[in-house]
């Protein structure tokens, strides 16, 4: 599922195949981008650039016009060279934009926008998006300050509010919480300022984990497994999302799920390091670590 790490990474290849293309053929599957598309033409456009901002991404053609997509949970973007045939289904694409070298295709991306730089700055979500995680002027106080405002919310319905930090996912929210020894369901006016801290340098420190540059020539989109932790298996590149049931990788426990939010999305957590009352910390690379008592595994 597309997360911020992602988009970034989507971004970042689509800005390395597309800027200062010229804009040869342009199609959709949406009507209003069509619309757009025959009074104010894509074609002869130029790419000026594309960006990512949390779980957005967008895309500035010269003259003032800028695509604005949302992948949710299912859609993607492939580069793919001219004539080379595509990886999935054509009933499955939404956007396709041409340049003499390459095709950047959407495939059941569910949310595709065109914007002006005006309009844009109007956008319901775009403009009240907090802190950036993998952008490096970080603003760190006021992610922090975001989360203390929301004191009678539960810590990991927090993460995943992109008005508080832009670019968590129901992924990296447990993980992240799993790192700081922070039970997901607790209320975030029971967390110390360590504790906030920890999930904020957390998140930073995992998202841009998966957006480090690879040694692949050539600007392709990112289909590597995300992890969160230091291992070349891909067996056992998460702590806890997806394993409910299985034990702990720190401690034996098994692994807890339950719904929670307003998108009601499964939440995981290991109930012998994440008590509901917060214990003492270490750190370690993937975040403070949970001291196991004397009773531990």
């Amino acid at each position: 599922m597309p997360e911020g790490d992602t988009i970034f990474r989507s971004a970042r290849a689509l800005h390395r195949a597309l800027a200062g293309q010229k804009v040869i053929a342009f199609e959709s599957v949406y009507a209003p981008l069509v619309s757009v598309h025959d009074n104010t033409p894509l074609t002869g456009r130029t790419v000026d650039r594309v960006e990512a901002r949390g779980k957005w991404l967008l895309i500035y053609f010269s003259g003032d016009l800028i695509l604005l997509t949302h992948m949710l949970m299912h859609g993607s973007w492939h580069i793919y060279r001219c004539g080379e045939r595509w990886q999935r289904p054509r009933r499955q694409m939404r956007i396709v934009i041409t340049t003499d070298d390459f095709e950047a295709v959407a495939f059941e991306v569910p949310v595709a926008q065109f914007h002006t730089g005006r309009s844009l700055e109007r956008h319901t979500s775009l403009p009240k998006l907090g802190p950036d995680l993998l952008k490096p002027a970080f603003a760190e106080e006021d992610a922090i300050s975001r989360i203390r405002s929301r004191s009678a919310e539960e810590v990991a319905n927090v993460l995943m509010n992109q008005q508080v930090m832009a670019g968590i996912g129901n992924v990296f929210k447990s993980e992240v919480c799993f790192a700081c020894g922070v039970h997901p369901f607790r209320l975030v006016a029971t967390l110390t300022h360590n504790e906030i801290e920890c999930l904020v340098d957390t998140a930073r420190r995992q998202l841009s984990a998966n957006v480090l540059e690879s040694s692949t020539d050539g600007p392709v989109t990112y289909s590597g497994a995300r992890r969160t932790r230091r291992t070349s298996d891909d067996g056992a590149r998460l702590w806890v999302y997806g394993r409910q049931g299985r034990p702990c990788r720190r401690c034996g426990t098994a692994i807890l799920t339950r719904k929670q939010g307003p998108g009601v999305r499964s939440t995981y957590w290991c109930p012998e390091c994440q008590p509901m009352v917060g214990e003492k910390t270490v750190t370690g690379w993937a975040g403070p670590i949970p001291r196991r008592s004397s009773g531990s595994k």
